[in-house]
């Protein structure tokens, strides 16, 4: 199948192992999301696991509580260019905003750190239960867009240990100070650190460099956290879609 006609379908995420010939169960959430899209008995689907499996499938039963679609056919994705992002450990609100908005963009790896300016700010978004609703909000957006990789997610960490656990390869630092963005070289795989409100601090901001992280300025203003890790994921991802065309890739 194209993957234009498979856009078309609505998409469901599923937990158990998929294979064309057997049949899946959705659970209570999907179902109610296919309640959502008025999907009825007889209808193909779309399923994804967040792992890079894409199935096409028909639903052959719907009650209430479940869901079975029988599998036709299931295809495997690779992932496109590696992107991580470290982010503050911010405001729980914004933080889910920007959770939806980098699975569209496709990150591979979220990471919150606890900056020294994280501590002043509350409510804030930190620990198991709330990086519960960080992955719902990131399945909704996975299905929403379309894609087929659900990003791994990690969890708090002090700016030491986030840095020392940072996957090797190209390193910036968002920062208003740093160089323009178009005058630094975007390769894969990428992490990309944004700072809390006001910045990192002095010390925190050594820690990086010191790592190996270029401070990148992506703006002529101050932007928000949530802003800010926009902005440098579009931009980085937006470079090396144009850098795969390039080679054919």
């Amino acid at each position: 199948m194209e993957q234009r006609d498979r856009a078309a379908l609505a998409a469901f995420f599923c937990q158990d192992p998929m294979a064309a010939g057997h049949t899946v169960i959705l659970g209570e959430g999907e179902v109610q999301h296919a309640r959502v899209r008025r999907i009825g008995i007889g209808e193909r689907v779309r399923l994804v696991d967040g792992a890079g499996a894409v199935a096409t499938g028909t639903v052959v039963r719907l009650t209430k509580a479940q869901a079975s679609i029988d599998i036709e056919s299931v295809d495997r994705v690779e992932p496109g260019p590696v992107i991580h992002l470290m982010l503050p450990v911010a405001d729980r609100e914004r933080m889910l905003w920007l959770a939806e908005k980098a699975t569209e963009l496709a990150i591979f790896s979220w990471r919150p750190v606890m900056w020294k300016r994280s501590r002043s700010v509350s409510p804030r978004g930190e620990g198991v239960t709330f990086q519960t609703k960080v992955r719902t909000r990131m399945l909704s957006a996975l299905t929403q867009s379309g894609g087929a990789w659900l990003p791994v997610l990690y969890p708090d960490a002090t700016p030491d240990r986030a840095i020392a656990s940072a996957p090797s390869g190209a390193r910036w630092l968002l920062d208003s100070e740093g160089e323009p963005a178009p005058n630094v070289p975007v390769t894969a795989p990428i992490t990309i650190a944004v700072g809390p409100e006001g910045g990192v601090e002095p010390e925190e901001r050594t820690l990086l460099t010191g790592a190996g992280f270029v401070p990148v300025r992506i703006a002529p203003l101050t932007l928000r956290f949530e802003t800010a890790a926009i902005d440098g994921l579009a931009i980085a991802r937006a470079a090396l879609l144009g850098t795969m065309e390039k080679s054919g890739a």
